[in-house]
């Protein structure tokens, strides 16, 4: 039990720090709690977490092999340049009452439906993201030794660093939306949203490296 929970707490270390790079799902986050509250933006946190865990799995069983072709990856950058700059329009126009994504009823109400499936969609844009985890869990059980069970208690503290990470940012957002003006609001999601354009050009312009968070 002890060793599981040492493992646990090594890759929530670990995860904590990758965390402290900025990415897209951390701006939606922030994003839409400071729009509608703590929990639709916990609800984007989850759907980062979901996804994360997914290409864990898939990480482990071997998938990124098939990533790693150059016409897969270019297509892969390009998909992933295509959402994020989707996202960033939607969030720029935001301000005007203009919105690019559709608002789907679901988890939901007055705070705005699609946000879980957004955030679903904005951390699977860049599904090169498996590639990471694969070196980086090779990496890790070549240099400490590890075996498959140990590496499974750390890739789920990695998980969990995502998790409370992004809860932060969602409380975060939610506590500073509760006496910033409606100005402020505005400009800062304008801001956000060019920063996500952003990313998605900086991801089309990638070569060999792979974001290890988005």
């Amino acid at each position: 039990m002890r060793e599981r929970m040492t493992m646990v707490l090594k890759g929530l270390r670990f995860g904590m720090l990758l965390q402290l790079a900025v990415g897209p799902v951390c701006l939606l986050t922030f994003r839409s709690a400071a729009d509608h509250g703590f929990l639709p933006g916990l609800q984007v946190a989850l759907a980062a977490v979901l996804v994360d865990a997914l290409f864990v799995a898939l990480s482990g069983a071997g998938a990124a092999a098939l990533l790693r072709g150059e016409k897969i990856k270019a297509a892969m950058r390009w998909l992933g340049c295509l959402v994020l700059v989707i996202f960033g329009a939607d969030t720029m126009l935001s301000a005007l009452n203009i919105r690019v994504l559709p608002s789907v009823s679901l988890f939901s109400s007055a705070s705005g439906g699609s946000l879980f499936w957004q955030g679903v969609l904005l951390t699977a844009s860049n599904p090169l993201t498996i590639v990471f985890w694969s070196g980086m869990f090779t990496a890790q059980m070549a240099k400490n030794q590890w075996n498959r069970r140990q590496l499974g208690f750390f890739a789920m503290g990695c998980v969990l660093s995502t998790l409370l990470s992004l809860a932060a940012v969602a409380a975060l957002g939610s506590i500073l939306s509760s006496f910033l003006p409606v100005a402020v609001i505005t400009v800062l999601n304008a801001a956000v949203g060019a920063v996500l354009i952003g990313f998605g050009l900086k991801m089309l312009l990638q070569k060999e490296e792979t974001a290890a968070k988005v």
